[in-house]
């Protein structure tokens, strides 16, 4: 996203909204009642396989992770392809969820996935809630007050229109007088502003945003008309346009992502040896390959890293 930043719960049904053709309505989440398929979700079991622990890396996991023996990592489990429920509704899947349980092996520890609004990670992990989040959210200079970042990915926001693009949108300028949607407290949101803010400037209408706790809520928003675009992640927005009512649904305005940047595993400034821990085991994963393998998967490698970083957002 320009990352995201992201989000609140996508069960099963949510998840065969975006695999099948059936529209979906109902529940405050909009939930509706087509059964998923989970034809979309590689088989990366071979390669989480290969993961071998690293006694020297797991030598340097702070005493309390140790004995816990997992890593309580807290998530937005809505958003395909980087965290989400496979069609049982309550097995995580996705390229971080991967990414994720590869670490997790690599410091010789299992993965527990805490699902939650995406707003409520941050305060989460620094009360010792969780050990780390991890979802999609963008490592920028005012989140690294509160928190420190393992950058493991690049993205940047782009935006999602309905297919055939009816209101005619071509990129941020022509978002002037229109309503999008977002998730509440993504960067998303922030640009939202900032871009409203430009087009009144220009003396132009302002961009109408309306914030909301999840995807789904914002795809069923973008169907039924009553936004003219969604602001998401590249990733998650590619593949719900391919893979939502068969690819019929949505489309992603061309261009090159807005406001790129890394998305980083976030940890508690109090745990500097739980972050270098992380660090280390990427750095291990990315070097071996398997880091590009799961990538690869998921059909996500144009945001690969080369080297990981720590707090290296702007």
């Amino acid at each position: 996203m320009s990352a995201r930043s992201r989000v609140t719960r996508w069960g099963a049904v949510v998840v065969g909204c975006l695999l099948l053709t059936a529209a979906c309505g109902g529940g405050s989440d909009g939930a509706g009642s087509a059964p998923a398929t989970g034809s979309d979700v590689p088989d990366t079991a071979v390669i989480l396989q290969g993961v071998t622990k690293d006694a020297q890396l797991a030598a340097g996991l702070p005493a309390p992770v140790t004995q816990a023996g997992k890593l309580n990592i807290g998530s937005n489990m809505q958003s395909a392809p980087n965290n989400f429920y496979s069609a049982d509704g309550k097995t995580p899947v996705g390229f971080e969820v991967d990414i994720a349980k590869a670490v997790a092996a690599k410091l010789g520890l299992t993965v527990q996935h805490t699902d939650m609004p995406f707003g409520s990670l941050i305060t989460s992990l620094q009360s010792g809630r969780l050990d780390l989040t991890m979802a999609g959210m963008n490592d920028t200079q005012a989140r690294q007050q509160q928190i420190d970042f393992v950058d493991y990915f690049t993205s940047g926001i782009t935006i999602m229109v309905r297919k055939g693009n009816p209101d005619g949108i071509t990129g941020p300028d022509s978002l002037c007088g229109k309503t999008v949607a977002v998730v509440q407290g993504t960067s998303h949101q922030t640009f939202a502003a900032e871009q409203s803010a430009k087009c009144v400037q220009a003396g132009k209408p302002e961009v109408t945003t309306t914030a909301t706790d999840s995807d789904s809520q914002n795809q069923n928003q973008l169907r039924t008309g009553r936004v003219a675009a969604i602001l998401n992640d590249l990733p998650t927005a590619a593949y719900v346009s391919k893979n939502a009512g068969g690819g019929q649904f949505f489309e992603v305005v061309p261009g090159e992502p807005i406001n790129g940047g890394p998305y980083g595993i976030g940890v508690n400034k109090a745990n500097p040896q739980l972050r270098d821990a992380v660090a280390g085991a990427l750095t291990a994963l990315v070097d071996d390959g398997t880091y590009g393998r799961i990538l690869d998967a998921w059909g996500v490698k144009q945001g690969a890293i080369t080297k990981v970083t720590v707090n290296a957002g702007s």
